[in-house]
């Protein structure tokens, strides 16, 4: 029977969304499947279509709700509750055999539907409640969160704990002190405080509110922290624009519209978040045609203006599928609300023998946030790296440093809705630090023939720059490559960190999140043809990168055979550099040379090598040579599946990491964490849970 926990409001807009997908983020880390239930939805519900895609669920979209509202109305109306709950209870059911773990969203209360039925289905499903208590703006949330647990208790139900939501935050601490003295010891209760972009909506939401048509953008996505009537002539208009403004003008008002653009194109001027062009009028053609390649999403009706604007005051933001922003910064709002540990207890979820993906994924964010560290992230000027830095910051991951022109990057955030003002932005061209590091690069490099304004002009270069910061303890790390190579990243590291005393070869190592495990491959990514010393250096340093990430290492050297089958020089240096492994690291599992399948096939392994305790069992595979490495991951990504984090770099004082060109913003991501637990492990002050039996050797 799975574990579940029933998240349920008294009111609507309280926050239960967010709640709910915050506790599917803590039981995706704890259990190996993970379910999402809603007892009544309107259909479709973008709730449900959010954690599937979010979270990768297999289970059928049908399988994830009980009844329609339109069926739980008709079920209320005529007096069959009963009947409905059965079919809740039935549905839930079915999904249950397929899960260890399963997080309801109870009902959306409105007319008709009301706490009532909610704690009777709760009830009906066996589910403990954690209830969301939405705080009245000046009112005592101690005083909420009473009547929350006396309604739910009266009405039966079995009270995991309370969450008080939308708290000001200038009131949060406040409010968790009044907590903290009416807590029952059986009902903790925690805060969440508001977070003003959860409360406004997208563009794309006022445009489905609307039924508006779309003229143009992509990126609806967008949220709108501001709504402006065109009613005034062009000068008050710029004059009262604002960041994240959602422009509402007359189709008519070619003026408005021609200075809309215009502000989009201006880094001076705050950024526009939309336009909603109303009225029958349409605008005149050459304004049309402008609009059509508006770097804004721009969304057309025929409604007159006043109505358009009334309707848009009416919209009520609500997580969805896309709003990657958004779950991001409900993520991290939960997250630093409450206690993942006392929650997970409070459920009895034991952590699963095996790490799937998501649970990969949430005990490195977990990790890099208990002790953040500084990255620098040298390519402002590249899109995806701006919006991976949008959602590092809403998670509270690391702190951040961009390179670039500050006007330009602010410009390009905002034009795309995101927010860097927590980030520091440098240019280089211009910083303090210029002469400094060009002063150090010339001494560093003066024997070598470099001169005072070759090493002035290099230290301008943002890599070579980022990677002095890191060089000089301005930042703890830095991830780079998504508009560079990887020669352009590594070479400065190579010259101004270098490797760490006793490594012999900088490597690198790909963490390859298969469905229900984590393997390491190395080197795929760096060095052609490693010699012997290398090689076993290449899988000493892997084995710690496992270590450090919670793989427990037994180290495969692979070879095309297995044990003494085999012949030949390349099967020889495999061997050799196993023995090597084994004289310095005798505490780290490791057999070579052996071929893959007898690596990792519990089957294959008993008829190669029997008697080996790593045949079979592999968690960190050392290819012979760059080619064969990086055609294997390559090839195990895509015929299995599996997310490949990497390259990650291993072997440097400090971490510098490559990102590929071809990167997406999740890749970046993911990237930046594995560089802050790598900085983590150079300071040793990390405090990871991930660690298992197998400590590095010091150095």
């Amino acid at each position: 029977m799975a574990r579940s926990v029933y998240v349920t409001a008294l009111e609507p807009q309280a926050g239960k969304s967010v709640v709910a997908l915050g506790m599917v983020e803590l039981l995706a880390a704890r259990a190996d499947r993970v379910g999402f239930f809603r007892p009544v939805v309107e259909d479709p519900d973008p709730q449900i279509e959010l954690v599937r895609r979010h979270y990768d669920l297999k289970a059928d979209y049908r399988l994830l709700r009980g009844a329609t509202v339109s069926e739980a109305r008709n079920a209320v109306a005529s007096g069959d509750v009963e009947e409905l709950e059965k079919r809740v209870v039935r549905a839930y059911r079915e999904l249950e055999r397929d899960c260890d773990a399963i997080v309801i969203e109870g009902i959306d209360v409105r007319p008709g539907l009301d706490a009532e039925l909610d704690a009777r289905l709760a009830n009906a499903l066996l589910a403990p409640v954690l209830a969301v208590v939405r705080c009245p703006t000046g009112g005592d949330p101690a005083d909420s969160v009473g009547v929350a647990r006396e309604t739910y208790v009266r009405r039966g139900c079995d009270l995991l704990g309370t969450i008080a939501t939308r708290v000001p935050a200038d009131r949060a601490g406040e409010a968790r002190d009044a907590l903290s003295g009416e807590a029952d010891a059986d009902t903790p209760a925690y805060v969440v405080p508001e977070e003003p972009e959860l409360s406004r909506p997208t563009v794309a939401e006022v445009a489905a509110a609307l039924g508006a048509e779309p003229v143009a953008g992509e990126e609806t996505d967008r949220e709108v922290r501001a709504v402006r009537v065109a009613a005034m002539g062009v000068g008050p208009f710029l004059g009262d624009l604002e960041d994240g403004t959602l422009v509402v003008v007359p189709g008519d008002r070619a003026d408005i519209l021609t200075a809309s653009l215009a502000a989009a194109a201006s880094p001076d001027l705050p950024a526009v978040a939309g336009v909603v062009v109303t009225t029958e009028e349409d605008p005149p053609p050459a304004v049309a045609r402008m609009l059509e390649r508006a770097p804004f999403p721009v969304v057309r009706t025929r409604e007159r203006t006043y109505a358009v604007a009334t309707a848009i005051a009416g919209v009520e933001p609500r997580l969805g599928p896309d709003d990657e922003r958004r779950v991001a910064t409900a993520l991290g709002l939960f997250q630093s609300s409450v206690d993942p540990v006392e929650l997970g207890e409070r459920l009895a979820i034991e952590r699963p023998s095996r790490m799937t993906p998501a649970m990969f994924e949430y005990e490195l964010i977990e990790r890099a946030k208990e002790d953040r560290r500084h990255i620098v992230l040298p390519e402002g000027d590249d899109e995806r790296v701006l919006r991976a830095a949008d959602i590092l910051l809403r998670r509270g991951v690391v702190y951040l440093t961009i390179l670039g022109d500050p006007e330009e990057v602010r410009a390009r955030a905002a034009a795309h809705g995101l927010d860097l003002s927590e980030a520091r932005i440098v240019d280089p061209a211009n910083a303090m630090q210029r002469q400094e590091y060009a002063r150090r690069y010339h001494e560093m490099r003066k024997h070598r023939g470099m001169t005072e304004e070759l090493a002035y002009e290099t230290a301008g270069d943002v890599t070579w720059f980022g990677t002095f910061m890191v060089q000089s303890g301005e930042a703890d790390g830095m991830v780079s490559g998504a508009a560079h190579t990887t020669a352009d990243t590594i070479r400065p590291a190579f010259q101004i960190i270098k490797s760490r005393p006793g490594v012999s070869v900088v490597s690198s190592v790909f963490l390859m999140c298969m469905p229900d495990r984590v393997l390491v491959f190395g080197d795929c990514a760096v060095n052609p043809k490693p010699s012997t010393t290398e090689l076993a250096d290449i899988a000493i340093n892997s084995a710690e990168t496992a270590w450090s990430f919670g793989v427990e290492p037994r180290v495969a050297m692979l070879s095309y055979s297995t044990g003494e089958s085999g012949k030949g020089p390349d099967v020889t240096e495999v061997r050799e550099a196993t023995e090597l492994v084994r004289e310095r690291r005798p505490d780290i599992p490791v057999e070579g040379p052996i071929q893959y399948d007898a690596a990792i096939e519990p089957e294959v392994a008993a008829k190669k090598m029997p008697e080996s305790d790593v045949a079979g069992r592999a968690t960190v595979f050392i290819f012979p040579d760059l080619e064969t490495g990086n055609i294997a991951y390559k090839a195990v990504q895509r015929s299995s599946g599996a997310v490949a984090i990497g390259p990650v770099l291993q072997g440097m004082r400090k971490p510098i990491n490559d990102l590929s060109r071809g990167c997406l913003v999740p890749d970046i991501v993911s990237t930046t964490v594995i560089t802050a637990i790598q900085a983590q492990e150079v300071s040793g002050r990390s405090t990871s849970r991930l660690r298992v039996k197998i400590p590095p050797a010091a150095t």
